[in-house]
């Protein structure tokens, strides 16, 4: 009895393209470190002094209630103010402006209407 063989071809050099990793510029930025909000100075070290910000408000006191109110800069009143009043003058104007047109329309729409429209006969 044979054994059965098998008869396997020599192994041939196949050439491949070598193809290079592909690279990338990616983007990055530097991280912004918050502190926690219950960050306290250590024991021993005392708090820097800084000098308070100018934010524009100041305080008026009303003597009867004893109680302080808090007003803005006289730049920024002048300019709510001037917004106001203009805006409001333009509102008023318009109101009566329309209603000088309404009133002077009225009669020419109304003789327009009758002329255009067709008369109703009796039958």
């Amino acid at each position: 009895m044979e054994i059965p063989s098998i008869n396997i071809p020599s192994v041939e050099n196949i050439e491949t393209i070598s193809i290079p990793l592909p690279t990338a510029d990616v983007p990055f930025y530097v991280p912004l470190v918050v502190p926690p909000s219950d960050l306290r100075e250590p024991d021993g070290v005392q708090a820097e002094q800084t000098d308070e910000v100018d934010t524009g408000i100041r305080n008026v006191n009303i003597p009867i209630l004893d109680f302080d109110v808090p007003l803005p800069e006289n730049e920024i009143l002048i300019t709510a103010s001037t917004t106001a009043v203009v805006s409001v003058a333009a509102t008023l104007t318009a109101t009566a402006a329309f209603k000088w047109v309404v009133t002077a329309m009225k009669p020419i729409l109304k003789t327009a209407w009758k002329k255009i429209s067709p008369s109703k006969k009796k039958v």
